[in-house]
């Protein structure tokens, strides 16, 4: 029987996300998110892509952007999934359910309501809120997450250079592990939480 497939995070402090760009960015229209997932050595270490769905999924990312309903499986390097995450249609308090290889359900990403910053929280398997995630207006491309106001990880946006930020939505983030006891599964929900970030708040058509 075949085991399912795994990705130790125990080992890292960082990993860099980087988005596959697609070439029709350039002519204003939005394509399936993929991206690349290294460590400090610049070492491909898993990979992430949103599930297709054809010319519907095409017509729903560039009229409904982030609120689309939409699945995202997580690779790792020999192309087996190791973890997915699933977004259902939300107007408001938008929410990101994941879960591990065998569909075991090890937690949830949902948005807070806020006016000047971008807040969410992170859930474990049981529901409970772990993490609160806020931007700072004076840092709104870093994300510090937070636990009995102990920084225990942060995710921040990199600059992807002036032709990548104006032309087209390729993201670069940092994921970091401040807490070196974080668990594998809270390591886990923070590196799907950097791409929930990247889609909800950087994704160009959901931010029109």
């Amino acid at each position: 029987m075949n085991q399912p497939a795994t990705l130790n995070l125990m080992p890292y402090k960082r990993l860099f996300v980087r988005q596959v760009r697609e070439l029709a960015e350039l002519f204003g229209f939005e394509t399936r998110n993929k991206y690349q997932i290294k460590d400090e050595t610049e070492t491909v270490v898993a990979f992430a892509a949103e599930e297709s769905k054809g010319f519907f999924g095409f017509f729903m990312r560039q009229f409904l952007g982030h609120w689309r309903k939409f699945n995202i499986h997580f690779m790792d390097a020999s192309n087996q999934v190791i973890m997915s995450a699933h977004h259902p249609f939300r107007w408001y308090f938008e929410r990101l359910e994941i879960k591990d290889a065998t569909g075991r359900h090890i937690g949830a990403i949902e948005k807070r309501f806020s006016i000047l910053t971008k807040r969410f929280d992170i859930h474990n398997e049981r529901g409970m809120t772990v993490m609160e995630v806020a931007s700072p207006i004076w840092k709104i491309w870093t994300f510090n997450f937070m636990h009995q106001g102990r920084q225990i990880a942060s995710v921040q946006k990199k600059w992807s250079g002036f032709f990548s930020e104006v032309f087209t939505d390729r993201d670069n983030f940092m994921v970091e592990f401040s807490d070196p006891t974080l668990s594998q599964n809270e390591r886990m929900l923070v590196m799907a939480a950097s791409l929930y970030i990247d889609i909800v708040f950087f994704e160009r058509k959901g931010n029109q």
